[in-house]
Order: structure tokens, then sequence, then C-alpha cells
């Protein structure tokens, strides 16, 4: 028995020369770490842990676990795989040294003290024993290094800087300074109460984040994800010049069971990239496309990516609650996807360079049919919801969606599940969040460390002040903050950092909370197209050969429209209706003519980015199109710059945009692109 590749299922079939496969696994491990693909009795003892984790949180999800036990044995199994999995450096993978085990033994000792010492170490925390202590620095190390096998150095880095922090910053100035804490503080605090690496980020790691990762497990291993990419590819004819909608919806039925940015990427990558490049896509612009369709499973239901569990529990909402507030948005980011390739289609048509391409169909299979056949796989998209709105929590949910998919899975043969196709399913599930479970423990460092200092109110204080008290200049602040965060760490631990530290912000001037960790969710995202961290772009780029910066930027270009949108949660008092949510006298009709205003300024901006319409267009008639489409998205930034002197900039931008498109229109035939 051996471990399951890294690649997704799709990706492993599709023909890819050994070069561009070893460059996506490279750039996967840039997000979960080097790992080890042990065979043998190796690998065999791998699939097994892996599979008692699936199988304990399973179980969990099913009868009641106490809470404390539940955590102390998540972050065990985590650091047991990590230790295991992912080697100390590159050049030790595929081997077992002794010091891996030497760091497994110590895990598991570590855990052991956590659980044995039940209540009464809880009680003691404020006075603990030596022994306490002495257990707790090795907790601390043991998770700094998992997560730097797992995810890279930089996580590490900033945790213990923020450690350096609590010892130390009784020597700072103020207003950063604090009272200083010693290790018989700080070090109990962080490893024994629910507020440092065992609070709400592993909380949800536990409960939440690994359910859904062992469920888009049994998805991909099913052949739902197969499904869903020939099912786009029928339903909008089969044809390479459809390729850009291909892509879109696609990307909008992968993602949204999948959740990984990276690995829908590479799944749309493979199968798309020959498509596109016959229809006249350049290699940047596919590559930035694809990037942008994997960029929207982190947003799309039922799903989204791991930072939206936290935001539940962070609210103390239901995740049904996050789901209806992602819906709009998520429809917004795919109508802007879709403004796009639309408009690159007219683009590469009117140059002649899908003519021939065009009338050449692809040979594939009606969506009727592939429907008739496969229709079990929809059950994905839609049974967590149903589960969760007929009244089941969603660990529940996911585990019966789990077991749904499971049986379905069985009307076909080539999808069944067999036992062994299920056990390593499962372990493959569990392989999976040990990257995630890594960043939330190592992330819990740095809330713990946050909040015995207060740093979060502080940080917020000076964000208002440097802001002179303005919600739209302090939003542009904390989305900046958010964004260079997320430069550095993934997006969960960007979103873990900024919930605490940037979003009371926005909330002590008066902008509600579900906005505030939705506009910092948005751009913790947006992270995973920036550099250097920009995965979904490089690994896009890794399959059409294109240099990863240029990917990037066109990635950039497919994307920056839709992340205004988080602007209008926090800075118009009825931007919230985009969220399905209400102030008092608002409608139903303030939500349509929200998302309206959003659709129309999202359309001038996809122009815009594009610079074609009907016609290719003059610089000035872009710059145009931009300001139009940001007061409609955007008009409290007009507001705020010109105050009462522009009472209504929505209407300004509808009627530039309507005049510019006229004009536009007018004179297509007179320019031809070229």
């Amino acid at each position: 028995m051996s471990q399951p590749s890294i690649l997704p299922p799709e990706a492993r079939d599709a023909e890819l020369d050994s070069g561009t496969v070893r460059r996506i696994e490279a750039l996967i491990e840039q997000e979960e770490g080097v790992q080890s693909r042990f065979g043998g009795i190796l690998g065999a003892i791998s699939v097994a842990v892996a599979l008692a984790m699936s199988l304990f949180h399973l179980w969990a999800a099913w009868d009641i676990v106490p809470t404390t036990v539940l955590r102390y044995v998540h972050v065990g199994f985590a650091m047991v795989l990590g230790f295991y999995l992912f080697p100390v450096a590159k050049r030790f993978r595929h081997r077992l040294m002794a010091w891996d085990v030497v760091l497994i033994a110590a895990a598991l000792y570590v855990i052991y003290y956590l659980v044995a010492g039940g209540d009464d170490l809880q009680d003691r925390y404020v006075f603990p024993e030596p022994m306490d202590v002495v257990v707790g620095w090795i907790l601390v190390a043991l998770v700094l290094e998992v997560a730097r096998r797992a995810t890279g150095p930089v996580m590490p880095v900033v945790a213990i800087l923020f450690l350096l922090y609590a010892f130390y910053g009784n020597h700072l100035p103020p207003p950063w300074q604090h009272q200083g804490y010693d290790g018989d503080r700080l070090i109990p605090h962080l490893t024994i109460t629910l507020e440092g690496i065992f609070g709400t980020a592993i909380d949800v790691s536990a409960t939440l984040i690994i359910l859904f990762t062992i469920y888009g497990a049994i998805l991909q291993s099913s052949g739902a994800g197969k499904f869903f990419v020939d099912f786009s590819f029928s339903l909008t004819g089969g044809k390479p010049s459809s390729a850009g909608r291909t892509v879109v919806l696609s990307s909008f039925l992968l993602g949204g069971p999948s959740g990984s940015g990276v690995a829908t990427t590479v799944t749309l990558g493979t199968v798309a990239w020959p498509m596109m490049k016959r229809v006249g896509y350049r290699a940047d612009d596919a590559g930035g496309l694809l990037a942008a369709g994997g960029l929207g499973a982190i947003i799309s239901p039922p799903v989204l990516g791991a930072a939206a569990f936290l935001i539940a529990e962070y609210l103390k909402i239901g995740y049904l609650d996050v789901l209806k507030m992602a819906a709009i948005p998520t429809v917004l980011y795919y109508a802007s996807l879709l403004f796009m390739v639309e408009l690159d289609q007219r683009r590469i048509m009117a140059r002649g360079g899908a003519a021939a391409a065009a009338a050449e169909a692809m040979q594939v299979e009606s969506a009727g049919r592939l429907a008739r056949q496969y229709w079990f796989h929809f059950s994905s998209l839609i049974a967590i919801i149903v589960f969760m709105a007929i009244g089941y929590s969603p660990t529940l949910s996911v585990l019966y969606a789990m077991a749904v998919a499971v049986v379905l899975s069985f009307l076909k043969r080539e999808s069944a599940l067999t036992p062994m196709k299920l056990i390593n399913t499962l372990a493959s599930g569990a392989i999976q969040s040990v990257s995630i479970a890594a960043t939330c423990a190592c992330a819990g460092i740095i809330v713990g460390v946050i909040t015995l200092t207060g740093l979060g109110l502080k940080f917020s204080d000076i964000a208002i002040q440097a802001a002179g008290g303005s919600v739209v200049i302090t939003a542009l602040y904390t989305a900046l903050i958010v964004w260079v965060v997320g430069l550095a760490v993934p997006v969960t631990a960007s979103y873990i950092i900024c919930a605490v530290v940037a979003a009371p912000a926005l909330t002590k001037l008066g902008v509600p909370d579900y906005a505030a960790h939705m506009f910092v969710f948005y751009y913790a995202v947006l992270s995973e197209v920036s550099p250097p961290t920009a995965l979904s772009p490089f690994a896009a780029a890794a399959i059409t050969g294109a240099g990863p910066y240029r990917t990037t930027l066109q990635a950039w270009k497919y994307t920056l429209p839709a992340f205004l949108l988080p602007f209008v949660f926090v800075t118009d008092p009825e931007g919230v209706g985009l969220l399905l949510s209400f102030r008092d006298g608002m409608t139903w009709v303030d939500v349509a003519w929200q998302t309206l205003l959003a659709a129309g300024g999202l359309a001038a901006l996809a122009a815009a980015a594009q610079g074609y319409a009907a016609r290719l267009m003059a610089g000035w008639e872009r710059a145009g199109f931009a300001i139009a489409g940001l007061l409609m998205i955007f008009p409290a930034l007009l507001e705020h710059a010109f105050g009462d002197v522009l009472p209504a900039p929505h209407w300004i931008g509808i009627g530039l945009g309507i005049g510019l498109l006229a004009l536009n229109l007018r004179n297509a035939p007179a320019t031809r692109p070229g």
C-alpha cells in the first residue's frame, strides 16, 4: 500500500509531460509542504495513521467528544503525520530519519500529558507546575516546526516575532507598549487554555475543516470532478469558441465542492489549456483566466475556503448564514469573469484567430446524456445545504453528505468507492488537512499573543486615528494590511490574524461585524493570486508554459474588478444587501438595486481592463469606463472626496457608462481590431 498522489485525479489522467508534472507538484508543495512518498511498510503506516485520523474525526462528528480532547488529539494527529510525511529538508524526502521519530515521540508525549491532565491542568494554568511550562515550551517548538515543514518558514517566523513581542513589548514606546510577560504566564496561556494553540482556529479545523477536506477527497475519488468538467464542456457546446465560458462554468461546478484554488486551477488547466490554445488565447491570458477560476473555488458555496468556517465561529453564527452571505458576491464574481471572457472572445474573433477553430466542434457527449448517466454527482452541490436547511448542524450535514456520496458512487462501476479505494480516499483527506491544521495551530500562537497583550485593540485605535475616523480610508488601510499579510502567509492564516487585528477597526466605526469579517475574508483570498505566494497563477503558468509573473498580472486583470465589491459591504449603509442582510427600512428592492449597480460596475470595469467593448478602445475610453465602474460599485469614494458636491455618484457612473458604450457601438464599424 502506498500514499495517494499529490495531483488531483483529473490532472493525473491528463496527458502532461513529466517536466510539467514535476513543476506542478513543486508548486502544490509550496502550499502543502514537501511531502515524502513512502511505499511498502512505511507507506502502509502513513495510510493507517491518516485513516485513523479520519475515522476519529468522523466518529467525533457523530458522537460527543470533549472539546479539549478533540482539539488536543487533532493537533496530535497533525504533528505525527506532519513529522512523518514532511521531511525536515527537501534532501531528506522519501526517508524517515531518526529525528523524525524523536519528534513523533515528543508529540505523542505532549498530547498524552495534556489529555491526562484533564480539568486539573486547566484549573492551574494561572499557577502552573514547572512540568506544565516545560511541556508547553515543547509543544510550542513542535507546532512551529510542523508548521515550517507543512507550510514553509514564513508562518513560524511571524509567530516567533509575536512571541518576542509578548516577552519584550514592555520595552517598546507607546502605543505598542504593554506590561511584558514571562514564560510562566505566556506559555500556559498559549498551550493550556483555549485562547492560544487550541483556540478557535483549531476548533474549526478539528470540527469542520477536516470533515470538508475528507468530503472533497470523496468527491474527487468518485469522479465528481471529471464529471463537472465534462458537463461544462458539453453545456457550452463543446466548441473551442466557448473555451472561456467553459472555464468559468467548470470552475464554479468544480470549485464549489472542492474549496481549493490550486487544485481547481490544476484540474481545469490540464483539460482546458489545449482547447484555449487552439482558439487563440495567449498562454499568459489563459493562465490568468484559469487562476481566476481557481480563485473562485475559495469564495464559492457550498464549501468555500477554510477561512469561511472560521467566520462562522468568530461571529457565532451558523455556517448556513455564511453561505447565504457569500451567495450574491459569488454570483457577481463569476459574472465578472463571464464579462471578461465574452470580451476576450469578441477580441479574438475580431482578430480572426478563432474563426477556423470555432468551426471545429469537439467530440463530447451531450449535456443531457451526461446528466442522465451521472446525475448523482450534482448531490455534492446541494446535499450539505439541504441537510443544514432542514436543521442539522454543519458537522452532521457534511457527515450525512459523505454517506450519500459514498452510497451514490455505486450507481456507476467506475465511480464506486470500493473498500480499498475508500480507505485511500479517507487517508488522502486526512493528509490534505495536515497543512491546514498546522497553520491553524501556529496562528493560534499569534492570536494568543494578540489577545493577551491587547494588541488588537491598540492596532484598531492606531488605524482609526491614522484614517482620521473615515470609514473609507480605514477600509483602504484594512484592505492594504490584509493584502500585505496575505503576501507572506496562506489565506487561512491571513484571515485569522487580520480578523483579530484589522476587523475591529471597522466595527468600531459602525460597520456590522459580519460585513467587516467578510471584507477581511475576501482580501485574504486575494493573496492566492499575489506573489510571492501566487500559487494558482504559478500552477497555471507551469501548465501553459507562460511566464509566472505575466500570468499573475493577467490573473489580477481577471479578478481585481470583483475584489472592489467588498468596499460596498463596509462603506455603503445599504451595501450589506449584497450579503443578503438588511438594515432598518431595507427591502428586497434595495438588494436588487445594489446587485444591479454592482453588475453594471463590474461590466464597465471588465471593459476597461480588457480595452475592448464593441471594438478596441483608446486609452481615454478605458479610463472613462474605469471611472464609471468605480462610481457604480464604490460611490462612497467620490462622496468622501467631494462631500455633498456630487450627492449621487452612482447616477454619474451610470450616465458615463451608457454614454461611452453608445459611442463605442456607434464607431464600431469604423475601427477594426488587429
